[in-house]
């Protein structure tokens, strides 16, 4: 039996970071059950990462990363004419368009550079309670074993498989997916350094360039309207954005080329309840879960992953009355979010007959 203070399920953004503040102080243990990091949606992170990372003493390791400078949004959102919002004015500078496979695995290498003990691939089993203590059953490559643990945090993704364990549910807002490709695209023109986002009928587009010359392109529209049917294959996805006006040029100016095959996830706001309780809580998607729109879902993780570590440690001190503190911290971010994504959807009137957005009137 491994025992240690912390175990932290999920090595992703969320976990990892809870990991890596953790491992000085306490004997942690990061699982997944990936052997390494794969492709998916979500590269773009916010210019306020920049405090976080640097609070946690990983800003300029991250810069010799060399992710892609994100210098602002443009829209084509509310009317025909696109809208740009730069960050020049914004006090944390630019964002980054990361790798985001090459970022996870940044943030593993550090927590167990600063000691955590990485358990992959290790898929959790079961979790209990006794006499003080989490019982934890993970299996590797088939083979059972044990991790005995003082606190617990889950940070698996939106299936959040410990929480589940211990009774909690998730509470989902709408039913948003996102169906996306990669592909290679110039890195100059008129789609370079922007995030970009159009609003169509049934949904909205989403494109940024990533690091090494990479695109990636996605749209976003509910699981149960013909739009998420329509779009089966990649030839189906360019097909549709090619109906769209800005978009359609920044394909053609990059000179876009799709590459793989398409990748299709959940991308609806949800949250967990309770995100927290007696020696455990849940960080990044685990607890709570964005509408891409928002653009908070790797600073949210990045956030609530130090979060997760700074309440486990004061857990862990004899500090009373964590769980609940955490749990409100998480209630004001929820709010803050809700507040700002009804904005931005209120900002789009030019289809309001149209089931999309009559569900975000």
């Amino acid at each position: 039996m491994l025992e240690v203070d912390v175990l932290v399920v999920g090595a992703g953004p969320a976990g990892a970071t809870a990991a890596l503040n953790l491992a000085p102080m306490r004997r942690t243990a990061l699982m997944d059950a990936s052997a390494a990091p794969h492709e998916r949606i979500g590269e773009s992170l916010a210019p306020a990462a920049r405090r976080l990372l640097t609070d946690m003493r990983l800003f300029d390791e991250f810069l010799r990363e060399g992710h892609a400078l994100c210098y602002g949004n443009r829209a084509v959102w509310g009317s025909a004419q696109p809208v740009e919002t730069s960050f020049l004015s914004d006090p944390d500078g630019h964002g980054w368009h990361l790798d985001r496979a090459r970022f996870e695995t940044w943030l593993r290498a550090v927590a167990v550079r600063r000691g955590a003990t990485l358990l992959i691939p290790s898929r959790l089993e079961s979790v209990q309670r006794e006499s003080g203590r989490w019982k934890v059953t993970v299996s590797t490559a088939g083979v059972p074993s044990e991790v005995s643990a003082r606190f617990l945090i889950d940070a698996g993704g939106r299936a959040a498989p410990a929480a589940r364990r211990l009774g909690s549910s998730r509470r989902d807002e709408d039913r948003l997916v996102c169906i996306w490709a990669y592909g290679c695209g110039s890195v100059i023109g008129r789609g370079a350094g922007f995030t970009f986002v159009e609003a169509v009928e049934d949904g909205w587009w989403y494109t940024a360039p990533l690091p090494g010359g990479r695109r990636v392109l996605a749209f976003h529209t509910d699981a149960d309207l013909p739009a998420a049917r329509a779009v089966r294959d990649v030839a189906a996805l360019l097909g549709r954005a090619s109906e769209t006006t800005e978009l359609r040029a920044i394909q053609a100016d990059c000179g876009f080329r799709a590459s793989g095959g398409l990748g299709v996830c959940a991308a609806h706001g949800s949250v967990l309840d309770p995100c927290a309780g007696e020696a455990w809580l849940a960080a990044g998607d685990a607890a709570i879960c964005f509408d891409p729109l928002s653009a908070q879902g790797l600073l949210n993780a990045l956030f609530t992953g130090l979060a997760a570590a700074e309440a486990a440690d004061r857990y862990l001190s004899g500090v009373f009355g964590v769980a609940a503190g955490y749990m409100e911290t998480v209630c004001q971010i929820h709010r803050a979010y809700r507040d700002r994504l009804e904005f931005c959807y209120r900002g789009e009137t030019r289809w309001m007959s149209a089931p999309f957005w009559q569900r975000r009137a």
